[in-house]
């Protein structure tokens, strides 16, 4: 329901906001469906369950990203309806610009382990 709500919020307003919450709510499917592979045992060369695994760090990012992307869209979606400023906008900007450089700066430190 909010991956629909979510696609339908980007098609009518096409705004950065609504992108950022489509790409979380996305994310989040795939959480979902990669534990309906674990389960079922779909994909077995992803080797599910294991820490060191594609599988697991497939599982892993989706979850960082959705529970990131989805919020942060909403919250600056929410922000910005309504009589936009230029401190509002200079604001949702940093948030953007901190919270890419963040992800950014966790997944250089994960992939050197």
């Amino acid at each position: 329901m909010l991956f629909a709500g979510s696609a339908a919020l980007f098609f009518r307003g096409k705004t950065v906001w609504s992108l950022l919450q489509l790409l979380g709510e996305g994310s989040l499917v795939v959480v979902v469906l990669t534990h309906v592979s674990e389960a079922l045992h779909l994909f077995p060369w992803m080797h599910w369950g294991r820490n060191d695994s594609i599988g697991h760090y497939l599982d892993l990012w989706s979850a960082i990203l959705g529970l990131t992307l989805f919020p942060l869209g909403y919250l600056l979606h929410a922000l910005g309806s309504g009589n936009s400023t230029r401190g509002r906008v200079r604001i949702m900007k940093a948030v953007v610009g901190a919270t890419v450089i963040y992800l950014t700066k966790a997944a250089i430190k994960q992939l050197r382990k």
